[in-house]
């Protein structure tokens, strides 16, 4: 178990939110046929990314 005060931590908080933002946008996205929540959730899935491949710790 990582300890709550571990480096990277928050990183890998915000990671996690965003992935989670990502799939309910992209579900909603789909459900109501919204091309800009497809959008925002692709944003989403992007700095998810990005945060993985800088941030690792």
């Amino acid at each position: 178990m990582i300890p709550s005060h571990a480096p990277g931590c928050g990183m890998r908080r915000a990671e996690h939110a965003l992935l989670l933002v990502m799939v309910v946008l992209g579900t909603a996205g789909v459900l109501i046929e919204s091309i800009w929540l497809l959008g925002l959730a692709a944003w989403a899935l992007i700095a998810a990314g990005l945060i993985e491949m800088v941030y690792r710790p």
